[in-house]
């Protein structure tokens, strides 16, 4: 039974982590840090006057710093003494307050956070997982592809590409740029498999259509961020009409208003939200309701160890179409939750339990927090 008493914030706290990990390359990365072999992200902690507790997690690659202070003194104080009854309600009510900082980037971030905490909370209240808060699930487990890093190196590609098909994995993304390197992690992935290209916004639409040629021949599932700037969805659209090959975006879009924009300009066959970044649970469910409304199937952006993975596996069991997970392919020292639902051939249960079903390690929170806890 829903508990009706208004759950009041009591506190908010924070914790920066930074968790290396390994990948077998060079770490060039795609952040804006010359090494990219460290997983940084700012989960938070939500803490009700009766106890309950309810965690969140704010997108941080190379900005951890940015987003801890946009939570700790722009959020936190304006959630402290609220009710958390009704996330979505309290959400609106941040962004109207937080508009004049920015509707995107690290504002966002910061409210996303905080959205999936109070998600969190709800449905523990509920005594429910938060995939069953939300309505009956279309699936209890879901299909995970490999989100390989960036390696700039045809044997590697092609050496990862297979090695992730042979630990069960039915799809691979690659992270490449250069149209000879996704042939490399096409003869990994061998003929017939699902491969998809994410070239973080990497080229012109003239760009592209130069290139399109060779990435058809590599018989993509999807290509996935093929311009910049990526809000420019008219331009998308006039890539879509020119190619086959079916688009994905959305990694940098924030709210549902702008996924809207996407999804009407008919550019965008999978658009991706990603729950650490678009503005948590209440934004990522209003894009899963429009996609759906449109025929399209979201696939997420969730490279994510913390409480935005298992919140995106919840929320995938109210995806439409047949969606994928996006496990990053790495290895990292440690996970900050215990007990995290990883995929065995290939598949990830959704998590049974209360809330979202995070528990934090402390150990790990310990031993990588950026400050002392």
């Amino acid at each position: 039974m829903v508990n009706d008493h208004p759950m009041r914030i009591a506190a908010v706290d924070v914790y920066p982590l930074t968790i290396p990990f390994t990948d077998g390359g060079a770490g060039i990365g795609l952040t804006p840090v010359r090494r990219w072999d460290s997983f940084e992200t700012v989960l938070l902690r939500i803490t009700t006057a009766d106890g309950r507790t309810g965690w969140g997690e704010a997108f941080a690659y190379a900005c951890q710093s940015a987003v801890t202070e946009a939570v700790r003194h722009m959020v936190a104080p304006l959630l402290i003494g609220r009710d958390a009854s009704d996330p979505a309600a309290l959400m609106l009510d941040l962004q109207r307050k937080l508009h004049v900082f920015g509707r995107y980037g690290i504002t966002m971030f910061a409210i996303s956070g905080a959205d999936i905490a109070l998600w969190d909370l709800k449905a523990q209240s509920a005594g429910m997982s938060l995939a069953n808060l939300l309505g009956t699930p279309l699936r209890q487990q879901v299909d995970a592809y490999a989100s390989l890093v960036r390696y700039a190196d045809p044997a590697l590609v092609e050496r990862f590409a297979a090695a992730a098909l042979s630990e069960g994995y039915r799809s691979v993304k690659l992270h490449e740029i250069d149209p000879a390197i996704i042939d490399a992690g096409r003869r990994g992935a061998g003929r017939g498999t699902h491969l998809t290209v994410d070239v973080n916004c990497a080229w012109s639409l003239a760009e592209c259509r130069a290139l399109l040629p060779a990435l058809e021949a590599a018989e993509l599932a999807w290509l996935e961020e093929p311009l910049f700037p990526p809000e420019d969805f008219g331009e998308l659209a006039e890539l879509a009409r020119a190619t086959q090959i079916p688009l994905a975006a959305g990694e940098n879009a924030c709210t549902r208003y702008e996924f809207a924009r996407m999804i009407r300009s008919g550019g965008v066959r999978y658009p991706q939200p990603s729950v650490t970044k678009v503005g948590g649970v209440t934004e990522f469910t209003a894009v899963l309701r429009d996609a759906a409304s449109h025929s399209l199937t979201c696939m997420p952006h969730s490279p994510y160890f913390g409480p935005g993975y298992w919140a995106t596996l919840h929320l995938l069991a109210h995806a439409a179409g047949e969606p994928l997970l996006e496990v990053l392919y790495v290895s990292p020292e440690a996970m900050p939750g215990r007990h995290t639902p990883l995929p065995v051939d290939g598949r990830v249960p959704v998590p049974a339990g209360p809330g979202i079903g995070f528990e934090p390690d402390w150990d790990v929170f310990e031993r990588y927090a950026a400050r002392p806890i």
